[in-house]
């Protein structure tokens, strides 16, 4: 009888989905799009957001690392990439791949891309931020609540205001 019981609770567990079901079908189309147009930034943002949002960094840092490099390459994906990193609790990772986003959106040159002021506003923090965390030595933002918010404040304590 507890051998009936045993192989009756594992046959009916299933196992728990990647993707919620809240989030199954919107990400079920975002994946089709981004699959169908994969060399459109627009399309890998979409569905990088939507596993953030899901929470599923982990799947969103999977379908950047599989874009063409000229996409990853894009601040608003690589903007993404470092939520994701930072969301898996990879905050050195992440602050390397927000400079990157910062060092893109100051590029001069001709063939650089604009990057909006929410972007460089969003990427200056986060960074601000991060590299708070890793001068603490946190990797892992989540796992330690004290020194992840002593970084935040350490990073947002000097508010300053430019005037156009």
């Amino acid at each position: 009888m507890a051998i009936g019981a045993i192989w009756f609770a594992g046959s009916t567990q299933r196992e728990k989905p990647v993707v919620g079901d809240r989030h199954q079908s919107k990400v079920a189309a975002l994946e089709n799009d981004a699959a169908l147009k994969p060399n459109d930034a627009a399309k890998l943002n979409e569905l990088a957001q939507a596993y953030l949002d899901a929470r599923a960094p982990g799947m969103a840092l999977a379908a950047i690392e599989r874009a063409p490099e000229a996409i990853r390459a894009q601040p608003s994906v690589e903007h993404l990439y470092a939520r994701a990193l930072l969301d898996q609790g990879r905050s050195a990772d992440a602050l390397a791949a927000e400079r990157r986003v910062l060092a893109r959106c100051a590029d001069p040159s001709a063939d650089a891309p604009t990057c909006s002021t929410y972007l460089l506003a969003s990427a200056t923090r986060r960074a601000d931020i991060l590299e708070q965390l890793v001068q603490l030595g946190v990797e892992d933002a989540q796992a330690h609540p004290e020194a992840s918010a002593l970084a935040y404040h350490n990073a947002t304590r000097q508010v300053s205001f430019a005037v156009p």
